[in-house]
């Protein structure tokens, strides 16, 4: 009796211990330099949507030959802007986003010029990134630049793209992306050794990843490509939250969930690979030996000075920085206080770092191609307003919250999955995440998917209605309802 009453009290303090509460994770300071990006514009927003509906109303006939004339007069624009040197708030740039936006609602209304129009986007981008390349990344000017216009190109063309799902042009490849690295092709689209892959996935942390930072993006992964000279076959490294940085093959990598995918390459003109063309296949080969060798932990904490561990970007970052080119001239920032609480209790400590989305305005890289699933469009934004709404109310105060009697549960999990890690093996708690961390990243991901799920009816409904799929503005509207329908915890 004295053994059973002894086993009795050992199990009633080990349950009291693994019901301690968490600690509040207090979050660090907010860059010194950070501020959070906001467009403010929802009576324009809507503006254009009247447009829209008045082009739909108009018919074809009368819109498409005006199209046709306001498509060559921009890209006469485009080009112009091109002809001499500006600086970022040259006030040309915002007279080309306000061509660009205004022509959206025509295009979507009519879509026979279609195609010319989805062409401005990356004629601009290359434009504006050639100018960038003189201007100061790390100044605010610049940032905001970028954003706005490469941003917003991005936002106007996909909300056609979302009026046209059956849209054949979901591929982009660049004509004017060289390099000397090995290649190979894979999916139409001619991959070179150091290519970075810049994705979204279409899990909820992903959709976070893509907005939770000053200027909210589209991205939320990034990836390695190499390509072996001899047999032309492409290795993917990555590092992934469960099982930290991995070597696929193409086909595994894009067997992943993602809901779009851009190849960016450095420029053949940077100085650094002008010097040596095979510089990004050895910034490659050397990750790729290095993922090979042995195991690299995820980095939660998205501390990129610290390569001992590391996040998404930074296997695309510290493969270039060893060769001695730096990407993300311009860090990201992450200011506001509640996105700020809600990523430290997930591990996070730094909050000026690289993030996906941001690659895509670093002046040493172009767009090589691109594919888009004009499918997955609407489900996409769908998570991207339901984040933006949940950060509304993470900016309120409110919590990721998760009942209590699951923690014990959770930590016992975690101890189970730190002696799997110990034998090389993967657990249902990743290496380096706290059960707590664990426990959140569940309850917030559920409490994305209800909303979203709620988001994604009334959307249908509104289509319904309109007889057209709400533009992203509509759909944030369409999200604050939803959410205000579950609760936070």
């Amino acid at each position: 009796m004295r053994i059973v009453a002894i086993i009795g009290a050992c199990a009633l303090a080990a349950g009291a211990l693994l019901c301690i509460p968490a600690p509040e994770v207090v979050p660090a300071p907010a860059p010194p330099n950070g501020g959070a990006f906001a467009w403010d514009r929802d009576a324009y927003w809507r503006m254009l949507e009247g447009r829209f509906a008045a082009a739909r109303a108009e018919g074809c006939a009368r819109v498409a030959p005006r199209s046709a004339r306001e498509i060559a007069a921009a890209a006469a624009r485009i080009r112009a802007i091109g002809a001499r040197v500006r600086a970022p708030d040259d006030p040309a740039f915002d007279s080309l986003d306000a061509v660009l936006r205004e022509l959206t609602p025509d295009i979507a209304a009519c879509p026979a010029h279609e195609g010319e129009y989805l062409a401005l986007h990356p004629l601009a981008r290359g434009v504006i990134k050639a100018q960038s390349v003189r201007w100061d990344v790390d100044a605010p000017a610049t940032r905001r630049r970028l954003y706005v216009s490469l941003y917003g190109a991005r936002a106007a063309s996909e909300e056609i793209l979302i009026q046209h799902p059956d849209s054949a042009l979901a591929l982009y490849v660049a004509a004017d992306a060289p390099s000397a690295t090995p290649a190979a092709v894979v999916r139409g689209v001619t991959i070179h050794s150091g290519d970075i892959l810049v994705s979204r996935g279409g899990y909820p942390t992903s959709a976070l990843i893509a907005r939770g930072n000053d200027y909210p993006g589209n991205f939320s992964h990034v990836a390695l490509a190499y390509v072996d000279s001899a047999t032309h076959e492409v290795s993917v490294i990555e590092a992934h939250i469960e099982r930290g940085v991995a070597v696929s093959s193409a086909d595994q990598y894009l067997a992943d969930k993602k809901l779009r995918v851009m190849v960016m390459r450095p420029r053949a003109d940077l100085p650094a690979i002008a010097r040596d063309p095979m510089l990004p296949h050895r910034a490659a080969a050397a990750m790729l030996a290095r993922a090979r060798r042995s195991h690299i932990p995820y980095d939660f904490a998205m501390d990129y000075h610290d390569p001992s561990a590391l996040f998404c970007s930074e296997v695309a970052s510290a493969a270039y920085r060893g060769q001695g080119v730096t990407l993300w001239g311009g860090l990201s920032t992450i200011s506001a206080l509640g996105l700020r609480r809600w990523l430290a209790s997930f591990g996070v400590k730094h909050f000026e770092t690289e993030e996906p989305s941001d690659l895509e305005y670093d002046p040493q890289l172009v767009v090589a191609a691109e594919w888009r699933d004009p499918a997955q469009l609407l489900r996409d934004h769908i998570d991207n307003a339901v984040i933006d709404v949940m950060l509304e109310g993470a900016a309120r105060g409110d919590a990721i919250r998760y009942a209590w009697y699951e923690l014990p549960l959770y930590r016992l999990t975690k101890l189970y999955s730190v002696v799997l890690n110990l034998f090389g093996a993967v657990g249902p708690v990743p290496e380096g995440m706290s059960a707590a961390a664990a426990l959140r990243n569940t309850a917030f991901s559920d409490r994305q998917r209800e909303i979203a799920a709620r988001t994604t009816r009334l959307a249908h409904g509104l289509e319904q209605r309109q007889g057209y799929p709400p533009p992203y503005w509509a759909l944030v509207e369409l999200a604050r309802a939803a959410a205000s329908a579950v609760p936070p915890g």
